[in-house]
């Protein structure tokens, strides 16, 4: 018999006792006679059944019991360097890799993207925005929360234009079906770096932006000073 659910389903209901209760957590039990895979959560079921494929696929197990949650809540990798961006395959076979390995979170900015760097302000062209849209809809299916970043600093001013275009760039990566966002002041120099417009910059955000849709999560930052080991001043203050 193979039970499957996560908590509150009929199907996993005498196993709630079970059950971890931790985000993205589950329970997994494998006999020769049942299989349960109880979830917290959706995120939960799906990394159970994760489990409970790597166990299939190595026949010597016959039985084992699995409580299993994470301990980092976010996990997973930025795609953030300079150079090529990874290919459409390369980004659709990592989503299905992340998703096998239990990890949830994976954070759009490469600096060759001139949308999300030198032209910030500007929106993606038809056909790129379909891929973003793609993309994020594949990481969806992984159970991969793809957070796409901007890049502003290196030619923002400290203006309510500005203010208002960046409002504009990330309610049409709303469009797309981004609900995570992150905004990066790294490997810039000049007016851009001032730690308290930046601060400020962020408010307006969340107030103008993130707290305006109910299912959006909060800002993501990758401050100028990124690095305590070399920051100066009252910066990270």
């Amino acid at each position: 018999k193979l039970y499957v659910g996560e908590r509150g389903d009929k199907a996993v209901k005498k196993f709630k006792a079970l059950i971890p209760e931790k985000p993205e957590g589950y329970y997994l039990s494998v006999t020769p006679e049942t299989v349960v895979i109880a979830g917290n959560d959706e995120a939960g079921t799906y990394y159970g059944v994760q489990t409970f494929l790597q166990i299939a696929s190595s026949p010597e197990v016959m039985c084992v019991t699995v409580t299993d949650y994470p301990d980092v809540a976010t996990r997973g990798m930025v795609e953030g360097y300079y150079g090529n961006p990874y290919s459409e395959e390369d980004r659709k076979d990592m989503f299905e890799f992340f998703g096998k390995q239990k990890m949830n979170t994976y954070i759009y900015g490469p600096k060759d993207d001139i949308y999300h760097r030198a032209k910030w302000r500007v929106e993606y062209p038809a056909e790129q925005a379909a891929k973003i849209k793609e993309y994020a809809a594949v990481a969806k299916s992984n159970k991969v929360d793809f957070v796409w970043a901007i890049h502003p600093g290196n030619d923002i001013k400290w203006n309510v234009a500005d203010s208002l275009n960046m409002i504009k760039k990330l309610n049409a990566m709303y469009e797309l079906g981004i609900r995570t966002y992150a905004v990066f002041f790294d490997d810039i120099w000049g007016e851009g770096t001032d730690a308290t417009r930046q601060a400020g910059l962020l408010n307006y955000i969340t107030d103008e932006f993130v707290r305006k849709h109910d299912d959006v999560a909060p800002l993501i930052l990758c401050p100028t000073q990124y690095n305590k080991g070399w920051t100066r001043g009252d910066y990270l203050d």
